[in-house]
């Protein structure tokens, strides 16, 4: 019989790297929205999008994706009027969810 009990272990999260400060923040009527995170898309997000244009970080093809994985949910007008800054940081956070995890990672080894 083992006598050690399994402890939980407590593990502190990372800053959210899918975390975007909006530049410029988004007025929703009475709310306005500072900061939108990304989720990595599944497949089915991304039918009807060319991937060689996304992972070109083509404006078009990030503005068709990104009401689909915002949260806050942004509309497609929203996301039209988002700061090319903030679109083109929206951009390099796309790209790397269409990365393969060992590229990601010596991607951010090389950083």
């Amino acid at each position: 019989m083992n006598d050690h009990a399994q402890q939980p272990t407590a593990t502190i999260a990372p800053s959210v790297p899918n975390t975007i400060t909006l530049d410029t923040p988004i007025q929703r009527g009475a709310t306005t929205i500072a900061e939108i995170v990304l989720r990595k898309p599944n497949a089915g997000e991304l039918r009807g999008l060319s991937l060689q244009r996304l992972h070109a970080a083509d404006a078009d093809e990030l503005l068709k994706l990104l009401p689909r994985i915002t949260s806050p949910s942004l509309t497609p007008p929203e996301c039209a009027q988002l700061d090319p800054a903030d679109l083109s940081e929206a951009g390099g956070v796309v790209i790397s969810f269409l990365l393969k995890k060992a590229v990601r990672d010596a991607v951010l080894q090389s950083a």
